[in-house]
């Protein structure tokens, strides 16, 4: 029976170290793609109203993701129906509360900012995993706190107070959107497919946006469809949407939240390098070394 015991730890070991290089990559892509978004939403910021860039994201999710995931989701709609209101919290937070207050964020804040306090997210991941029994062992917290530290540098610039804006305000609400969505993954039942899921949480999201959208677009009027405008959009709604949640949604079913939120530190160091080579977003001394306190959180956090 012992014998029996220790095969079977062996073989889920042996499964848990073949999942963690995927794991890691998969959350590294999420990362960086995300990082991209925060710029684009900053970018966005003086020519689309916040309501209006999250609900035309979504749309182009959706058209984005149909051709390879309306099958599947048709195939599972008996299951979905099962689990609806599982999948509308999941799309709840994820699509519709996160994106509009990363978008409400752009208006008041730096790209920078947006990303450094995102990356305060993986933190709450972590709880919302030990609080369910999880244990994230000596290494993971260690690197865990080393990256968190490099984020709060980052946050203060190298002073004791930091500074905050109206927009990183919203940013804390969009980052305990985030991690809250991060967590309920790990319930997604069994048998729903990851395409299908997406599918689903897209349209949702999509839906409880409408009447928000109506109304923005009664009061603020729509916005010119130019370059400027369209080609953020696309990005946001393609890469940032379709690919970095399949790529992110994959990445926690394989290794957990805790140890993709451990990736997920490096967003402050891609989105401080994209604002600065498109925003012209600067990034001191204090920056330089909280990325060195990031990057070296990452690296100690993701080993097993």
């Amino acid at each position: 029976m012992a014998v029996l015991e220790r095969d079977r730890t062996t073989r889920t070991h042996a499964r848990a170290s073949r999942a963690t290089g995927p794991g890691l990559a998969l959350a590294g892509v999420a990362t960086l793609v995300w990082s991209g978004s925060f710029v684009a939403s900053r970018a966005l910021h003086d020519s689309v109203p916040p309501v209006q860039a999250a609900f035309w994201r979504w749309v182009i999710a959706l058209v984005a993701v149909a051709p390879f995931a309306a099958r599947e989701t048709w195939r599972q709609r008996a299951l979905i129906r099962r689990h609806f209101g599982f999948v509308l919290l999941a799309a709840l937070l994820g699509v519709t509360v996160y994106n509009t207050l990363v978008n409400q964020a752009g208006l008041s804040t730096s790209a920078g900012n947006m990303g450094m306090i995102m990356a305060a997210s993986p933190v709450l991941m972590a709880v919302y995993e030990r609080l369910g029994g999880a244990r994230l062992g000596a290494r993971r917290t260690t690197g865990m706190l080393v990256a968190c530290a490099g984020v709060l540098l980052l946050m203060s610039k190298g002073s004791l107070v930091p500074d905050f804006a109206a927009g990183d305000l919203w940013m804390v609400a969009a980052a305990v959107s985030f991690a809250s969505y991060s967590a309920l993954l790990r319930r997604r039942p069994a048998g729903l497919g990851g395409l299908a899921f997406l599918f689903t949480t897209f349209a949702l999201g999509a839906l409880m946006l409408a009447p928000v959208y109506g109304v923005s677009l009664a009061a603020q009027g729509g916005f010119a469809a130019t370059p400027g405008t369209v080609g953020p959009l696309v990005y946001v709604g393609v890469l940032s949407s379709a690919v970095a949640f399949f790529a992110w949604n994959k990445a926690i079913a394989l290794i957990g939240a805790a140890r993709a939120g451990v990736v997920y530190y490096l967003q402050p160091v891609c989105v401080a390098l994209l604002s600065y080579a498109l925003l012209g977003e600067a990034t001191g001394v204090a920056g330089l070394v909280s990325m060195g306190l990031i990057l070296g959180g990452v690296v100690v956090g993701s080993r097993r």
